[in-house]
């Protein structure tokens, strides 16, 4: 089986094989911050294939909130135990996700999209109050893979 035709995790498995720089869960908080960046889209723009393809900048961004969102102060550990430090390894994770068939991108899409993004004080930055049981902030889990088609980077076809 061509690594274009695994389900998500396996062609993840696949890719680390090649190279675990990145934990696996990185590649899947990447997929679910990608569609909860897009589901935040004003409607309008989310219904415009061309519009609701993401920039760099705008997934960095995603990225960085729903991890403040869902891991707190502790963002720039858990991106840290993930081998994820900075903007261009977010790149670098988008585009071996494309190169494996799971995500798309528009030919105007470069890994340079993602250099020079201060990711960690992104993470660092205040987060979200959390509910008054200590649990998460609004927005629940997230459970990747799942970002809406047409998205971008996209879900390969």
């Amino acid at each position: 089986m061509r690594v274009h035709d695994l389900p998500f995790w396996d062609a993840v498995d696949r890719v680390r094989e090649g190279n675990s720089r990145y934990r696996r869960e990185a590649y899947g908080f990447v997929v679910g911050a990608l569609g909860v960046t897009v589901a935040a889209l004003p409607l309008e723009r989310r219904r415009d294939p061309a519009r609701r393809h993401l920039t760099g900048g705008e997934l960095l961004h995603g990225i960085a909130m729903l991890a403040r969102r869902e891991f707190g102060f502790l963002a720039p550990t858990v991106f840290s135990e993930w081998g994820v430090q900075g903007g261009e390894d977010i790149g670098r994770i988008v585009f071996e996700l494309v190169e494996c068939g799971q995500l798309s991108v528009s030919p105007e899409d470069s890994i340079e999209d993602f250099r020079g993004f201060d990711l960690v004080a992104s993470l660092a930055a205040e987060t979200p109050a959390r509910d008054h049981a200590g649990g998460r902030a609004s927005g629940g889990p997230v459970d990747p893979p799942g970002p809406p088609p047409g998205t971008g980077p996209e879900p390969a076809r």
